[in-house]
């Protein structure tokens, strides 16, 4: 029986779970268009301490950005394990620079976000449970804005 305030998930709604710093979470995959490998990022002067530059994505050129830093992280040097993830927002493609990319899954359920401390409200659009294990699920029209 569901408790109050639960959403059944579909196991058709799948997300990919990625760790940003000691923190898992995830975004749905209907918002992911590629993930790959951190490739040279040309510095874009005067801009955010989160965007990193731009990189060309097979000659479309794609602003990427600091997971970490959208979340309120500091920088740690890059290693075989950061990908940037390629997501669509209003329409354009940014790339999320992220610690690493765990795995593809499906939720059995989705709790509505509560609790999210003022400097990181509205970050997660609700929170996914597999069995005892609890993962936000971010809302990137809010990291992103």
């Amino acid at each position: 029986m569901q408790g109050v305030g639960v959403v059944a998930a579909t196991e058709k709604d799948q997300y990919i779970e990625l760790t940003v710093g000691t923190e898992t979470c995830a975004i749905r995959i209907e918002e992911i268009d590629e993930i790959i490998k951190v490739l040279a990022i040309t510095d874009i002067p005067f801009s955010r301490s989160e965007v990193k530059g731009v990189i060309n994505l097979r000659g479309k050129v794609v602003c990427v950005m600091s997971l970490r830093n959208l979340v309120g992280m500091p920088d740690e040097p890059y290693t075989k394990e950061n990908r940037i993830v390629v997501v669509r927002y209003r329409n354009e493609s940014v790339g999320l620079i992220v610690d690493k990319v765990n795995k593809v899954t499906t939720y059995a359920e989705i709790h509505p976000p509560s609790g999210q401390t003022s400097d990181r409200e509205g970050l997660f659009q609700g929170i996914g449970q597999n069995h005892d294990k609890l993962v936000g699920i971010l809302e990137l029209d809010k990291v992103l804005a």
